[in-house]
């Protein structure tokens, strides 16, 4: 918390400002100026100066974002937790007048334009929600301990995903995820991330596994009926700490696969995905009479995580067919089960052709020919990382993950040396942040992820994104550089 009876006045931040991190910045976004000029080049262009080309007005965005930084640094570092709150809930009621008001663009509704301009005010709430998180669990005696306090930190953080969901703007919307990891750093119980990563190995499955096996069960619904249980098992012994809880299910589930392919082998079909889902509703049951008996509360948890394991792989083919056509289609193109090289996945094959052909070192600036030639849309953008792989190769594409990994270690080594709860989480929040968009957009670029138009911090051509990422990065050097007013 800030003491009551600091002086208004602050020694200038400038004295204590982090100037390896502002290095950092200042080297990523001329990288990234160089990387959209080397993107939209050809040979009728101007130079990487002039206004008229994509390089041009990122100098301007960016001459504007140091304008914006400066502000910040000179500013009174108490405002941003005096008015987080404030500054939230005004984001939310611009995400909900954007979704009303702003013109379609690409089936998305997230952009508000002020004449030439256009903004999208989704970057900028990412700051507002991070200020606001921060200030949540800087409050008096917060812990991630009760109901009432994981539904309001929670809560912070899906209002705004739920909202620019309501934009059509999925792909922005999923970056709030991020904020789920400072939850674990603050508390959060690690069963939470677990969950997570089954709904997503449940569904990845799910959808990708479809062959039919046995009596009319699916090869996913077999793998995922094999993962629940003995996954349910593994926690019951090493989460709690009941080794004969695992050793009774794990083999009890391992005798009836067993028991299933006999069956198989001579012919008979029985109705093995029932067999399977009855075992693990009678498994949780057992967990919680186990829990009763031996006073071991740890096993409710298993038996909730096999019971919601369950109901929602039942729900995977209710939420795949809700989806918008597009977005089931970049889905099966990543999980390699459609191939669509003229359609969804196009970017992503042109983008791997970009990038193998660069080699170790690549074929050197403004020398791309699958740049030059135009074979990726949108390379100035989401795809800006395949440029940089084509002319500088390996050797170019490792130092721009390594300058990224510099700065997400100093904002980590940042966070870890504040003497105040807000720093330190907000510090996280932008960690986190940058580390999923890093991520997602060269995961979707080489293949790994689905394009979800994910852009790629202070590379990627645009003024609400690289103004969003200045914002978060400028409000913690300024509160950094007060961090010996802070007391914990």
């Amino acid at each position: 918390m800030l003491s009551a009876n600091r002086k208004l006045s602050d020694p200038s931040a400038f004295r204590t400002l982090d100037w390896f991190t502002v290095v950092l910045y200042l080297l990523l976004v001329l990288a990234g100026v160089v990387s959209i000029y080397a993107a939209s080049y050809d040979f009728d262009h101007a130079s990487i100066f002039a206004f008229t080309e994509f390089s041009g007005k990122q100098l301007r965005w960016i001459g504007l974002g140091l304008v914006l930084g400066l502000i910040i640094l000179l500013s009174d570092y108490r405002i941003y937790e005096t008015y987080a709150y404030p500054l939230y809930v005004g984001m939310m009621i611009l995400l909900v007048v954007t979704a009303i008001i702003a013109p379609d663009t690409k089936g998305s509704r997230s952009w508000l334009k002020f004449g030439p301009v256009s903004l999208q005010p989704a970057e900028f709430a990412k700051c507002a929600t991070a200020l606001a998180l921060a200030k949540l669990f800087n409050s008096y005696n917060f812990k991630l301990k009760s109901p009432a306090s994981y539904a309001k930190a929670i809560g912070m953080i899906l209002l705004p995903i739920v909202l620019i969901i309501c934009e059509k703007e999925t792909g922005s919307a999923l970056a709030y995820l991020a904020l789920f990891f400072v939850l674990y750093r603050e508390g959060m119980s690690g069963m939470v991330l677990l969950a997570a990563l089954a709904a997503v190995v449940i569904f990845v499955v799910s959808v990708k596994y479809t062959d039919p096996m046995i009596g009319g069960m699916l090869k996913g619904e077999f793998i995922v009926s094999l993962l629940i249980m003995l996954t349910s098992a593994a926690m019951a012994g090493l989460y709690a700490r009941s080794l004969e809880v695992m050793r009774n299910v794990g083999l009890c589930f391992l005798v009836s696969v067993g028991a299933m392919f006999l069956c198989q082998s001579l012919g008979w079909e029985l109705p093995w995905k029932w067999i399977f889902v009855g075992e693990i509703v009678l498994a949780a049951v057992y967990f919680i009479v186990m829990a009763l008996r031996d006073h071991l509360p740890k096993l409710l948890v298993c038996a909730i995580f096999a019971l919601g394991s369950v109901g929602f792989s039942f729900s995977v083919s209710a939420v795949f067919d809700h989806m918008a056509p597009h977005q089931q289609n970049r889905i099966l193109v990543s999980l390699g089960i459609k191939a669509d090289p003229r359609g969804a996945g196009y970017n992503v094959n042109q983008s791997m052709i970009a990038i193998g052909s660069g080699g170790l070192t690549g074929k050197g600036f403004l020398n791309g020919t699958q740049t030059k030639l135009k074979y990726v849309p949108e390379q100035h953008t989401d795809f800006i990382f395949c440029t940089i792989g084509e002319e500088q190769g390996f050797v170019g594409t490792a130092a721009v993950v390594l300058l990224f990994l510099a700065l997400i270690l100093r904002i980590i080594t940042i966070a870890e040396r504040q003497p105040s709860t807000f720093v330190r989480v907000y510090a996280y929040c932008v960690a986190s942040i940058l580390i999923f968009h890093l991520c997602i957009n060269v995961g979707m670029v080489i293949g790994l992820c689905p394009v979800i138009g994910i852009p790629l911090p202070f590379f990627s051509y645009g003024g609400s994104s690289l103004w969003g990422f200045t914002l978060l990065l400028f409000i913690l050097l300024r509160l950094d550089a007060a961090r010996k007013q802070f007391r914990s």
